[in-house]
């Protein structure tokens, strides 16, 4: 590891913006004085320090083995709180953006068998890096995408081309020329070989579908990556801060970690939903009511800890070790 690798941000350089899709752009990063970036891996993703406050997550889409840049991917939500928005209309080619140290919460297995990579609309993105290293390692792979029509596909043209790939097997799959079909995620996974590794990334309803399915194969080979959590509990209960002895109302409307950044208490956060883990904190007393997708079902279970950007409580007064 160089000394680029142990920095805890980085400044670079948006050199390039490209349409992707009608709601979807890709950001190509670079040093501003050039030189390589700290190293990342498939499945990776880097959080984006925005000038209006807000920090979002985005999956890096290039090849890993790339260390003059990063390719991130942005899709404008309608229901945008502010960070996909500010990108989509404020971040220009020239521009200083500030990210974190790369992380990966979504790894592939390189030495796998068999790889079957699902995705839905902007998921996809997280999947191309992993197709680029299964091509570089020779390892097989499939990819079934799944989008509401062509012109919402992002990458649409990348990954029209992989299908001349003799070792891969492309299936693209949109809502509006299926002739009343259903997308039908549990055939995907009743194809793949008991072996595989399974990827899935996309909306709720299709990651939710995906669990269902995949619900008798080994966990070990079952991997899910959200871009946000289960319906935030927002409101109705107190959180006491165990350290400075101080008691938070949680009102409703706010999440926990609102109501904590409005009453002066400095905590880390970064995703906002559910699905990083820096906002981790543990818990010393009460039932935390788990909205996140980044503990473990067994993690939950034991109430040791909550992602405080999402979840709330079940009990009256949760007391926090901050």
């Amino acid at each position: 590891m160089n000394d680029q690798d142990t920095e805890s941000t980085i400044q670079v350089r948006v050199k390039r913006i490209t349409y992707e899709a009608e709601t979807v752009n890709s950001y190509e990063l670079v040093r501003p004085c050039g030189g390589d970036l700290p190293r990342f891996t498939a499945g990776g993703h880097i959080d984006l320090h925005l000038p209006n406050g807000l920090i979002r997550s985005y999956s890096l889409t290039n090849d890993q083995r790339e260390r003059h840049r990063y390719v991130i991917a942005v899709n404008k939500d309608a229901a945008s709180r502010g960070g996909s928005a500010f990108i989509h209309e404020r971040v220009r080619v020239g521009d200083i953006v500030t990210l974190s140290q790369p992380r990966n919460n979504f790894a592939l297995h390189e030495n796998a068998d068999n790889s079957i990579l699902i995705a839905g609309g902007i998921g996809i993105t997280p999947l191309l890096s992993m197709i680029r290293r299964l091509e570089a390692l020779g390892r097989p792979w499939r990819l079934v995408y799944a989008a509401r029509n062509r012109l919402a596909a992002a990458f649409l043209d990348e990954v029209n081309a992989l299908r001349s790939k003799a070792q891969s097997n492309v299936q693209i799959d949109f809502d509006d020329e299926r002739s009343g079909r259903v997308f039908d995620l549990p055939d995907v996974v009743r194809r793949a070989p008991l072996g595989a590794h399974l990827y899935c990334c996309g909306p709720l309803p299709m990651l939710e579908a995906f669990k269902r399915a995949t619900a008798d194969r080994s966990v070990d080979r079952v991997h899910v990556e959200y871009f946000q959590a289960d319906a935030a509990i927002e409101g109705g209960f107190d959180v006491r801060l165990a350290r400075s002895n101080r008691t938070v109302p949680v009102e409703a409307g706010k999440t926990i970690l609102n109501a904590l950044l409005d009453a002066g208490t400095a905590v880390n956060y970064s995703c906002m939903d559910g699905i990083c883990g820096t906002c981790e904190t543990r818990v010393l007393d009460g039932v935390p009511d788990h909205r996140d997708h980044f503990l473990s079902k067994d993690e939950q279970a034991a109430n040791k800890t909550i992602m405080i950007c999402c979840s709330g409580a079940k009990s009256r007064t949760l007391v926090l070790d901050l």
